[in-house]
């Protein structure tokens, strides 16, 4: 099977790479003109520039519900920019009186909604990296940094931030925005005279979501494939140093209840600096960072074998992050920042921070072809936790070939330093390396999309079979969508940096779907879905079978409904409590087949309530399963959002294993008082680890980018509301341009 699967792999990447040589013909492009005389940024377009019929970008085309049509809301566009800033204005024509949606006034909103207007600026040309600012009719502004060509949601991270202007005005049947962007904001060639862009906007009245260059709808709207040219009327230059530190000052006090310890208020110094080196490279510097302004994780009820999967939250790890995290597969991550500064506090079940003692990181672009990204921080020892401090580093290289792919090369190594007292400062023999190489395929028309690497671990004493290999193919048009993946995790494989669940197993995991598009006013598309998976290895044989049959329609509304029969076989090579409670365990060694039903449905997220629901029952092991999980929210104009995440998993299996009734309830109230001022509580009661969780935070951004934060954690036992841990955090962080 391997041999015929690297063969059928090779094939489709000889014939897309030479069929992705030819980029899509640009059917218009977009000009910038010098500004003559200054903005005054207020939201009305009162300036000669603005007020001249020339220059504007309209025409957009549709791209939900449909890719075929003109827009039914008319959007202009037009750029500007001086040897500073880049300007922007943007007209939202509406055809009768409507109220906007606004999920609230906190900056990086995001989802489908919400009414915007998003500009995507691809300054090196290259469709596979880009920088995003977006505005809502109330002035709300979110930025971010696409990467992977923004082939899926998640290549959009909304979480790096930086300083930037806009103002919204609302009239009777439009919506302006006026915005300045300075030019040391974003990366660019120096003495370019041309980027690749395009704009989106999203409706939720109608709802329409448009874009000017148009994008077919099988692809998401973030794609950066199709965007189109755009010309500045004179080269841009680097003006400035593009300098910028961000100094903190914190304060902390917490007592754990359970050990009887307590921490007296701990005052804290440290800070970021972002240093521009060259026209697109960034240098980013920490000493002493805080994260504990950072929202916690929201907990899952684990029934699984293995690790559960946490998204990284902190802001110095998140710009150019793809550069180090788009490296590996989901089950074969090489390197997970997550491992730097966060540990698990046993008592609590909760994560919690081991300090860095300081950070580097360089990342960017060298030339138009090559990236890179250097990485170097040292932890902290910490005695109490058992925690010896650490240093890591990572290197990683890009190189662009054909139209749209490329070639990548990931180092990454960790080192132990200052174990305690009694050991040297550096152990040259407890150290753990890893050395990949990848190759990332997208074709121009983005239709075939794939990914093949190889990386190989290395440690003192190294084992059997220390290497992982994966290929990987995808196929998108308007109606079918299909994909074979082949995955083979050596024994010995361990990347301490990385995020690998399991190792010692071969993986087979083709898909296929296809949609239908009615004509019809209820049902936006709709079509079935077929998906296997299968795991073995060579001493156990087939370990994992997942055979699954579903059904998806998507309605004009935005909901969704989703139906799926599941077919699973599980060998269990190790003793598993299937409730995770303590139970008597199943033996290693046997194995079960299971049969599920699984319903997903999501309401219309323009609906002031809106819900998300998941429900799966039928076999589990031994006996049975009913499973009901999702969210549900309730919206208050923009000033308040009150949702509740919950989970209950009902389990019933024959003696000697447990029964089990397991809860998770997050509620979360979300209040905005005004686009400065922000207060979140966050509770979570799961009675899988016994931990009553209550997160409160108080944000204020007095200035831009620059935040005062009142952060109180509270852990109780939920039986009797005994305290387990306490702690209240106190941060101050102020954004300073040079």
């Amino acid at each position: 099977m391997k041999t015929l699967f690297y063969t059928l792999f090779l094939s489709f990447f000889f014939q897309s790479a030479f069929a992705q040589k030819e980029a899509l013909p640009n059917q218009g492009n977009a000009f910038a003109f010098k500004l003559k005389e200054p903005i005054q940024l207020d939201g009305v377009l009162d300036e000669a520039i603005w007020m001249d019929a020339e220059g504007w970008n309209g025409d957009f085309m549709q791209y939900f519900p449909s890719d075929t049509s003109r827009a039914q809301v008319n959007t202009r566009v037009k750029i500007a920019f001086d040897d500073n800033n880049i300007y922007l204005a943007a007209i939202m024509e509406n055809n009768e009186d409507r109220k906007y949606i606004s999920t609230s006034l906190r900056r990086d909103y995001r989802g489908e909604a919400n009414d915007g207007v998003t500009f995507v600026f691809d300054t090196f040309n290259d469709k596979t990296n880009a920088f995003q600012f977006g505005v809502n009719p109330y002035g709300v502004q979110r930025e971010g940094l696409l990467s992977n060509g923004g082939s899926r949601s998640e290549d959009l991270s909304l979480a790096w931030d930086n300083k930037w202007f806009a103002e919204a005005t609302i009239l009777e049947d439009r919506w302006v925005v006026e915005a300045i962007i300075p030019l040391s904001t974003i990366r660019f060639q120096d003495g370019a005279q041309n980027w690749n862009v395009n704009f989106y906007r999203i409706d939720s009245h109608l709802p329409e979501r448009s874009t000017w260059a148009p994008i077919p709808r099988n692809f998401s709207i973030i794609s950066l494939a199709f965007s189109r040219t755009l010309i500045f009327e004179e080269p841009l230059k680097k003006n400035s140093a593009n300098i910028s530190l961000i100094p903190y000052i914190a304060g902390r006090t917490s007592k754990n209840f359970i050990e009887g310890t307590s921490e007296k208020p701990t005052p804290a110094v440290g800070g970021d600096a972002k240093i521009g080196i060259g026209p697109a490279l960034n240098l980013d510097l920490t000493i002493n960072p805080d994260f504990s302004q950072v929202e916690v994780d929201e907990q899952v009820t684990n029934l699984d074998r293995f690790e559960i999967f946490f998204p990284e939250r902190r802001q110095f790890f998140l710009e150019n992050g793809d550069l180090f995290a788009s490296f590996g597969h989901p089950l074969a991550r090489p390197f997970f920042s997550r491992r730097i500064g966060v540990d698990r506090d046993e008592n609590t079940g909760q994560n919690i921070q081991n300090r860095i003692i300081y950070g580097a990181r360089l990342s960017g672009k060298v030339t138009d072809d090559w990236r890179v990204g250097m990485m170097n921080m040292q932890t902290a020892t910490d005695d109490e936790a058992g925690i010896s401090g650490k240093n890591f580093s990572v290197l990683a290289l890009q190189k662009k070939v054909f139209n749209r792919s490329n070639i990548g090369m990931i180092f990454v190594d960790r080192e132990s330093l200052a174990l305690d007292e009694y050991q040297s400062l550096f152990d040259p023999t407890a150290y753990n390396r890893l050395l990949g190489l990848e190759y990332n395929l997208a074709s121009a028309d983005n239709k075939w999309t794939g990914k093949a690497f190889y990386h190989r671990t290395f440690e003192k004493d190294l084992g059997k079979k220390p290497g992982t290999f994966n290929a990987y193919v995808l196929y998108n048009d308007l109606h079918w969508r299909w994909s074979i993946s082949y995955l083979d995790i050596g024994e010995s494989y361990n990347p301490v940096v990385g995020f690998v669940p399991r190792v010692d197993y071969k993986r087979f995991n083709p898909d296929v779907s296809y949609s239908f598009f009615p004509q019809s006013r209820i049902i936006n598309r709709h079509g079935p879905k077929i998906e296997y998976e299968l795991r073995w290895n060579e001493t156990l044989g087939t370990t994992d079978r997942d055979f699954n049959v579903g059904y998806e329609v998507r309605f004009q509304s935005l909901a969704q409904f989703t139906l799926t029969q599941k077919n699973r076989y599980i060998y269990l090579f190790n003793d598993f409590d299937p409730t995770r409670t303590g139970g008597e365990p199943l033996p290693a060694g046997t194995g079960y087949y299971n049969n599920t039903i699984e319903f997903q449905f999501q309401s219309n997220p323009r609906k002031a309530f809106n819900v998300n629901l998941r429900s799966e029952f039928g076999d589990y092991f031994t006996g049975s399963i009913a499973t009901f999980r999702g969210e549900m929210g309730l919206r208050m104009g923009y000033t308040a959002n009150i949702s509740m995440n919950f989970s209950y998993n009902k389990i019933e299996l024959p003696e000697p294993q447990n029964d089990a009734d397991l809860f998770l309830i997050g509620p979360r109230i979300d209040l905005t008082f005004t686009k400065s001022l922000f207060w979140t509580t966050f509770i979570q009661y799961n009675n899988q680890i016994d931990n009553l969780n209550i997160n409160t935070r108080l944000q204020w951004r007095f200035a831009p980018v620059s935040d005062f934060f009142l952060v109180y954690t509270d852990n109780y036992f939920p039986g009797d509301f005994m305290p387990k841990q306490r702690s209240l955090v106190l941060k101050l962080n102020y954004w300073l341009n040079i």
